[in-house]
């Protein structure tokens, strides 16, 4: 079976790289055509474009790359009519892939979506473009099911989170090497996860590192981003018990014994890890008054909108100071506290459905086409 794979970011490579591995155990006749990144490479098929030239993010970037953008829509249109696949799958990128997905159902494409557009938090109107060019919605997250089934009357298949795997999967750290390759010491190791984005980090770190002096008994660990280069994170790091570890985010999580993290599926990430964290957001005063008045949610981190309660400190705004800070992480270090956070970590983890996400999504992709083709 013919399979055309669209992922536009890092998060989307992973996840659909795992899903291709899936695909390969149910369907021995694949063939895949995609864009993405290195991760997807690695499971064969022709490449189109990769991620790293499909990142415009911002209104202003996204009017001054529009020729770009826009020749990318017609480059993917002219190409899939080429490859002539029995299913298009979207990986998230919603912008991108829901404008894809309204030519391929007028064609009359298969078009099943992986990983749903977050409408739940904003842009809810969009579900009208799901149900009318979405043939088979997979979801990831449980309280999407009853969102889209109950609020919308739209059939989802929901999977389990591809976390859960793609960090079971991953090779235990050994800590000493670690230790040693980043001048570490023997204490304990408190991550800092500040975002992605130049702006975001640089308001995020100020702060973050502002109680270090306060825990001379632990070391900070400031985990850098791929997308940023090493040198504009070293401008922060003054103190000695601060250390700059580059794209090993997953590794840091795995030696830690708390975090401090910025909003985003990083918080999700470090739940998953066992790492009980303080999520942290602070925003240009305007966007966030705009962003208060669109989403509607109780909660900002995915730990709590899961679990519908809260379970890890959000410090949001004006509540991120130094003071409630250094209050939250002594919290989140003392060991009655952590109990009820690994309890809470347990529950989650069985509310994202266990393991096996990528193989339920193959499994089901392949049967619906097969049964369509029969």
């Amino acid at each position: 079976m013919k399979y055309y794979i669209i992922a536009g970011e890092a998060s989307g490579d992973l996840h659909a790289s795992n899903l291709m591995k899936a695909l390969k155990k149910v369907d021995p006749d694949y063939s895949f055509r995609f864009w993405g990144g290195d991760l997807m490479q690695q499971e064969g098929g022709k490449p189109v474009k990769h991620y790293r030239d499909l990142a415009f993010m911002g209104f202003a970037e996204v009017i001054m790359n529009l020729p770009t953008i826009l020749g990318n829509l017609s480059f993917c249109k002219k190409d899939i009519e080429e490859f002539e696949p029995d299913v298009i799958i979207f990986v998230d990128y919603p912008g991108f892939n829901l404008r894809i997905a309204k030519w391929a159902r007028k064609k009359g494409y298969k078009t099943h979506f992986y990983i749903s557009p977050q409408i739940w938090a904003w842009k809810e109107n969009r579900i009208k473009d799901i149900r009318r060019d979405v043939d088979e919605l997979y979801v990831i997250l449980p309280f999407e099911k009853e969102f889209y089934e109950a609020k919308h009357n739209y059939p989802v298949n929901f999977v389990g989170h591809p976390l859960i795997d793609a960090i079971s999967d991953l090779p235990p750290v050994d800590v000493q090497k670690f230790r040693q390759e980043y001048g570490l010491d023997d204490r304990p190791v408190i991550a800092l996860l500040p975002g992605s984005r130049k702006q975001e980090i640089s308001k995020m770190l100020e702060i973050m590192l502002s109680i270090t002096e306060d825990f001379k008994d632990y070391q900070f660990v400031i985990a850098g981003a791929p997308s940023q280069e090493e040198d504009f994170y070293n401008s922060f790091i003054k103190k000695k018990n601060v250390h700059l570890v580059m794209n090993r985010t997953y590794d840091l999580l795995g030696i830690s014994k708390a975090a401090l993290v910025t909003s985003g599926t990083a918080t999700l990430e470090t739940a998953l890890f066992k790492v009980p964290e303080v999520v942290c957001y602070k925003g240009n005063f305007i966007s966030y008054q705009i962003a208060k008045r669109i989403i509607d949610l109780d909660f900002i981190s995915l730990v709590n909108l899961i679990m519908d309660r809260e379970v890890v400190k959000e410090l949001i705004q004006n509540d991120f100071n130094k003071e409630n800070l250094k209050k939250e992480l002594h919290k989140i270090l003392e060991e009655d506290h952590r109990k009820k956070i690994f309890s809470d970590y347990y529950e989650l983890e069985q509310k994202l459905g266990g393991m096996g996400a990528s193989e339920k999504t193959a499994r089901l992709i392949y049967e619906k086409i097969s049964s369509n083709e029969g």
